[in-house]
């Protein structure tokens, strides 16, 4: 017999005892079904050789039968009949019994051959279907039964008391049998359970382990990544602040000379210079957030979140040329938090919004960044018109690993570290999207007292 757990047709693993037997019986009585009416249809055979005098009327109800076990196997596929499984299961077993024990009844009793069909059913039916011992008794009985009818009930009774006996005692030893099968079956069924229960608990445990290391690495990932913003951060600090401010020095003073006053584009040229060394002075400054934060340093500490916005908007600044970036910030922004982490979170949710805005190629890209202040907490929300996440990847978009993007264009980590960033810091990063209109990422951060 095959092991429950990997039934053909039993479709998703049971979660009870109970239902595992269902399945099994589910399968198993189907399948007995068609053997059973096959060996009915198969017994004509046996109806010329031994009784070919009776072949016609034998015929007929080896027909009935059968037409009676196709219905009911048709039942199964229907509401009525999955719900009462185990009830028709009883009567169609019973069908070749009695049309069995007929057949003695109409042909010679206690003589006839047909008492070994009787045997046969209650050995069969006892190994394929998993019944329980007070079910394989009360199978067995019933066959006793409609036997000793068959032989006493006929004109002129029982005939041959010592063959009449002798056949009660043969479908005895087949009951006996039949019985024994439902222990064995029954103490099988169990511990098959218990194995595939405790088979599927471990499996969840080890999904749920590697889940939890697949997040760990994603954000060992990410540690990584801002470690080594930090070294590079320190050392362009060090080499480029000062040449930075030599030159802003230098620039200031060749816009204070008269020739550069009097020249326009020379003044203009001037101006460009001034303004790209400030540029590369804000970068150095945004840098200089990851650099001096040491592993182990408590990070919880308050911080501007319109600063780290500004931050995060310059360091995304190559991805979000052509986008209107809208801000809608309260006077206060204070929050508390580690800064470093919120701005990579604020950097990976720009970054996103733009890839959105440029595959959606909108004629108006724009994303809206809003924070409100409710009670103790700032609420932080960021929407994009891009092209939106469709219903069946909205609710996997914080794997680890998931994107959409093409191969080789990121490896889907970046949600999944900001979600446990966000989840660090004590709250949640939700996402809200219609497909094709817009998609909007949410979370609070708390305020200082």
């Amino acid at each position: 017999m095959s092991a429950m757990a990997s039934l053909p047709g039993s479709g998703q693993l049971p979660t009870s005892y109970d239902e595992a037997v269902n399945q099994h019986l589910k399968f198993y009585s189907r399948v007995t079904c068609v053997v059973a009416m096959v060996l009915v249809a198969l017994g004509v055979g046996l109806d010329l050789a031994f009784y070919p005098e009776h072949v016609q009327p034998f015929a007929v109800a080896r027909f009935l039968v059968i037409v009676l076990i196709g219905f009911t196997l048709w039942s199964y596929s229907t509401p009525v009949g999955a719900r009462h499984i185990r009830q028709l299961t009883y009567f169609w077993i019973a069908l070749p019994q009695l049309m069995i024990a007929w057949m003695v009844f109409y042909s010679d009793g206690e003589a006839s051959i047909y008492f070994v069909g009787l045997t046969f059913a209650i050995s069969g039916i006892g190994v394929f279907l998993p019944l329980s011992v007070r079910e394989a008794v009360a199978f067995s009985g019933l066959t006793l039964v409609v036997y000793v009818m068959a032989c006493l009930l006929r004109p002129g009774g029982v005939q041959q008391w010592p063959v009449f006996a002798g056949q009660l005692i043969f479908i005895a030893f087949y009951g006996v049998i039949a019985v024994t099968i439902s222990i064995y079956s029954a103490r099988w069924r169990t511990q098959a359970f218990t194995l595939q229960a405790e088979v599927q608990r471990q499996r969840n445990e080890l999904l749920d382990i590697n889940q939890a290391l697949t997040e760990v690495k994603g954000q060992l990932i990410q540690r990584e990544k801002m470690a080594a913003i930090g070294t590079l951060s320190a050392g362009l600090l060090h080499e480029l602040n000062n040449p930075v401010n030599y030159s802003l020095m230098a620039i200031n003073m060749g816009l204070s000379l008269p020739a550069a006053k009097a020249d326009e584009m020379l003044n203009e040229s001037l101006v460009d210079a001034k303004e790209g060394m400030e540029r590369i002075q804000n970068i150095v400054s945004d840098l200089k957030t990851f650099a001096y934060q040491k592993p182990g340093q408590d990070t919880m500490r308050p911080f501007l979140m319109e600063r780290a916005l500004r931050s995060a908007q310059r360091l995304a600044g190559h991805e979000l040329k052509g986008i209107t970036v809208v801000t809608d910030l309260p006077e206060d922004t204070h929050v508390m938090g580690d800064e470093p982490a919120l701005i990579g979170v604020l950097i990976n949710l720009l970054s996103n919004a733009a890839h959105a805005l440029q595959v959606a190629k909108r004629s108006d890209p724009r994303i809206d960044v809003r924070a409100v202040v409710r009670g103790d907490r700032l609420v932080f929300s960021l929407r994009d018109n891009g092209q939106g996440i469709a219903p069946n990847n909205l609710s996997r978009v914080f794997e680890p690993f998931f994107t959409t993007r093409d191969v080789g264009s990121g490896l889907g980590l970046g949600l999944s570290v900001s979600y446990g960033i966000v989840q660090r810091h004590g709250s949640t990063l939700t996402v809200q999207s219609e497909y094709g209109a817009w998609t909007e990422f949410r979370f609070d951060l708390v305020r200082p007292a």
